[in-house]
């Protein structure tokens, strides 16, 4: 299984899926950043939430989550992480704030991911502009196209003023026509449409020199963003308005000539040029068409190819799908010259899918436009998504309509939507529908069921000894294997079954459309089952290493009866655990008296909780004497009062202890009240010279700080060190040799003692042993207990005795409950023990009377 991830390093990477997600579900700006700033409150463990956007160079808040009566914390405050957002060419865009005071210490680790959530946002939010400025942009192009289609003359150029001043937020706007000129005569134009603070001034001929629209002469723009008026102090109307900000715009003819300049001022200095300088090409395209009109009346509509940004494909056919009109911007995106492609059918050469064209043609004709999404491809197959904007164009002269196409490659746009969903959705290592993805499909799957009257069935697999292979040959090699698994499942089900991670080495396979008869649908199950068992059994090679692995399947079968999604992977949860216990690599199908054992389990688990609140913890003392039957120390075993069942015995609750991690703070408990007691017998003279014994769980001594803890305890009660003696299990002691003998020897330094418990049940190793700190080894109870007439117990028991004397370390036996076992041991060498033979663990009071009576 992969090591979970810390708490600050998880709130991370959940932050970098909820962006994507929000980038996916949301519609605008202000929507998105809400739902990620109330996620970060609700559910990140922050305080406060906030997002910022500019405004006019201004920040704003657009969306805040968090206590309502509280104030947003000043900048730089150390408790406050401020994620800057930028636009794809690094502007910035504004700031998303998380305040929690575990933000005043962090690690390189979580700054990147946080960095990469912001980057993430910050691409979809700049995605999500542009998107919005092109509908803008050709929004205003279809208005205005529809606005002053009916005028001509110096009306069309009027109202043409008049939308562009309008959409820009032009205080002055003016359309001229560029007049014939002498050779070596200064430029000359007539305004053909003239307009200040929304009033219209009389049409004229003026000198270009000294106006900013000279420039127009050699560039088809010019911009000025501030105190136009103060670099062109001879121009009357900009010193009229006192203008600040100027786009100029070239008018230009078919063949590129200029005909004239359209211009729109401005009172305050520009702040997005570039949008503007898009939107003047639309109206400029518009006043250019129109002055060519008398020259082209018949190629009047064909100038809507003007209308749009220059990589739009603008198309023109008839009802019959000929193409009538293919402009510059429809050659360079599919491929075919105008020549090329006039007279061939639009529907032929572009569309894959007939039936979807036909529709969105159906609807232009009936309705007046369509506007969508569809598919084309270009000269080379390759597919394109386009944002489609067609409109119906009325025949002259009884001629039948036409249909014009405005259509705008969205392709780039379109994967990266598609990358959002599938790291929202997928697991990036391999590929597979995640939890969140595979939740949904069991949802339908549980609804199409109990809708069809079907089975189905959820297998849960875990990979045996992953954990192994990472710690063995690297984690590289684990998702390599993880990657072949993947790859494997997947040619275990059909096409309507789903293969999903879940995470580490648990996948899930969802299997659908099985029959409702019980017999029928475990056989299919497990027929799913055991053809993902051999499969997954066989050998893999990674990177050029052979590597077995074998997998154990949980097996939840479900019918149309009514279970939810969270109970199914409950129960193949289960079942998969049943499977490892049964020897792994095989499967096993969901028992309903697992379910009994875990709600059993859980009741268990909430009890232990409150058993520390409500002091039901107890220590008893069990003695250990040697061959005299003089008591030289005490082992320290924890009982449990439970309210209803009694004293309940640590075999009953130390492994639900240890699963939860309990463990630890009833760990500390037990050495507290040990060393309590230790402390408390150094003024009686028939204790003080007694050893406690205290066990240890793995999980408590692989804790950073048990030194510090045990140290720290012994130092509080004032405790002897040399008077305390920590268990250790064999299994303990395998796992990271070098760290475990550094925190044995940091111990032994200060005097505390270390004994081996249950010796000879585990793998211990004799070199490991040489270098450890130990002071006593532990003769298992199990050795003991058929010590008498089984002589392989009796031979470990010699060994064992024999390596502890060639070590030098003290050798005890527990679960010594004869006199015959007794001597038996003394004759092997052993001359200290505990067991019934001696005394059952016994209460403190009870303790000293033991000890006392056995002095006297």
């Amino acid at each position: 299984m992969d090591c979970p991830a810390r708490p600050a390093d998880d709130m991370a990477l959940r932050l970098l899926a909820v962006c994507n997600q929000a980038l996916v579900r949301g519609s605008g700006e202000a929507q998105i950043l809400q739902a990620i700033c109330d996620w970060a409150v609700h559910q990140g463990g922050c305080r406060l939430a906030w997002a910022t956007l500019a405004h006019d160079g201004t920040p704003q808040t657009v969306a805040r989550a968090g206590p309502v009566d509280d104030s947003l914390p000043a900048p730089g405050d150390p408790g406050t992480l401020a994620l800057p957002l930028h636009d794809g060419s690094g502007e910035p865009l504004g700031a998303l704030c998380l305040h929690a005071p575990e933000y005043r210490s962090r690690d390189a680790g979580q700054q990147a991911w946080l960095r990469e959530a912001a980057d993430d946002l910050s691409h979809g939010l700049a995605l999500l502009r542009a998107r919005q400025a092109e509908q803008r942009m050709q929004a205003f192009a279809l208005k205005v196209a529809s606005a002053v289609s009916a005028s001509t003359g110096t009306a069309f150029f009027e109202r043409l003023l008049h939308y562009m001043t309008d959409a820009l937020g032009a205080q002055a706007g003016c359309v001229a026509r560029l007049l014939p000129a002498a050779a070596q005569q200064p430029a000359r134009v007539m305004t053909l449409a003239l307009s200040v603070n929304g009033t219209l001034k009389p049409n004229r001929d003026y000198l270009l020199d000294g106006t900013p629209s000279a420039q127009l002469l050699t560039q088809r723009q010019f911009v000025v963003e501030r105190d136009v008026a103060g670099r062109y102090p001879a121009a009357p109307v900009l010193r009229e308005l006192g203008a600040q900000g100027y786009v100029g715009q070239q008018l230009c003819n078919a063949d590129g000539e200029p005909l004239g300049l359209i211009f729109v001022l401005f009172r305050e200095p520009l702040h997005q040029a570039g949008f503007i300088t898009s939107m003047l090409q639309i109206f400029a395209a518009r006043a250019a068409a129109e002055i060519q009109r008398q020259q082209a009346e018949a190629r009047i509509r064909y100038q809507a190819s003007l209308l749009d940004k220059a990589q739009d494909a603008i198309v023109v056919r008839d009802l019959a799908h000929r193409i009538l009109f293919w402009n510059q911007g429809a050659e360079r995106l599919y491929g075919w010259t105008r020549l090329q492609a006039l007279g061939q059918s639009a529907q032929a050469l572009l569309y894959d899918d007939p039936a979807v064209f036909a529709r969105a043609t159906h609807t232009a004709l009936e309705k007046g436009e369509w506007v969508g999404e569809i598919t084309q491809h270009n000269r080379h197959g390759d597919t394109l998504d386009m944002e489609a904007h067609w409109t119906r164009i009325p025949g002259e002269d009884g001629q039948p309509p036409s249909i014009l196409e405005i259509n705008t490659d969205i392709s780039a746009r379109k994967a990266s939507e598609r990358e959002v969903q599938r790291l929202a959705f997928y697991d990036a290592l391999t590929g597979l529908p995640n939890r969140m993805l595979l939740m949904d499909r069991m949802q339908q799957a549980l609804a199409s069921a109990e809708r069809q009257r079907q089975g189905g069935a959820l297998l849960f697999i875990d990979l045996d000894n992953f954990k192994t292979l990472n710690d063995t040959l690297g984690h590289d090699m684990g998702d390599l294997l993880l990657q072949h698994v993947a790859q494997r499942l997947g040619s275990c089900v059909r096409s309507i079954d789903t293969v999903a991670r879940l995470g580490g080495d648990e996948f899930v396979v969802l299997i659908e459309q099985l029959s409702s008869e019980p017999a029928e649908l475990a056989r299919a199950a497990r027929a799913v089952g055991e053809k993902i068992l051999q499969l997954l059994s066989a050998p893999y090679l990674l990177a050029g290493y052979q590597y077995r692995s074998t997998p154990s399947i949980g097996i939840a079968p479900f019918d149309h009866g009514r279970t939810s999604v969270g109970e199914l992977l409950k129960q193949a949860d289960l079942a998969m655990y049943q499977a490892k216990t049964a020897g792994r690599s095989t499967l096993r199908f969901f028992d309903p008296d697992m379910q009994a054992a875990v709600t059993q389990r859980a009741t268990l688990e909430g009890e232990l909780r409150a058993a520390f609140a409500k002091d039901e913890f107890l220590l008893q003392y069990q003695p250990q004497s040697d061959r005299s039957g003089r008591v030289v120390g005490v082992e320290a075993l924890v009982r449990w009062r439970h309210p209803g069942r009694g004293l309940v015995a640590p075999a009953e609750f130390i492994g639900l202890a240890e699963e939860t991690g309990l463990i630890l703070p009833l760990g500390r408990w037990v050495l507290n009240q040990a060393c309590k007691l230790l402390a408390r017998w150094q003024s009686d003279p028939y204790l003080a010279q007694l050893t406690m014994a205290v066990n240890v769980s793995s999980l408590q001594f692989r804790d950073t700080s048990f030194v510090e803890d045990v140290l720290r305890v012994l130092a509080m009660n004032g405790a002897p060190a040399n008077r305390l003696k920590l268990e250790l299990t064999e299994s303990l002691l395998v796992e990271n040799m070098e760290a475990t003998i550094a925190t044995m020897e940091a111990l032994c330094a200060h005097g505390v003692g270390f004994a081996l418990d249950d010796f000879g049940t585990g793998y211990s190793s004799l070199t490991y042993l040489k270098r450890m700190p130990l002071t006593q080894l532990k003769i298992d109870r199990s050795f003991v207990r058929d010590l008498l007439t089984d002589p392989n117990d009796a031979a470990i028991i010699h060994t064992i005795i024999a390596l502890s004397r060639s070590l030098g370390l003290e050798v005890i036996a527990e679960g010594v409950e004869s006199i015959e076992q007794r001597d038996m041991l003394a004759r092997a060498g052993c001359h200290f023990y505990q067991g019934y033979l001696c005394s059952p663990a016994l209460s403190e009071d009870a303790l000293q009377r033991f000890v006392r009576d056995r002095v006297g």
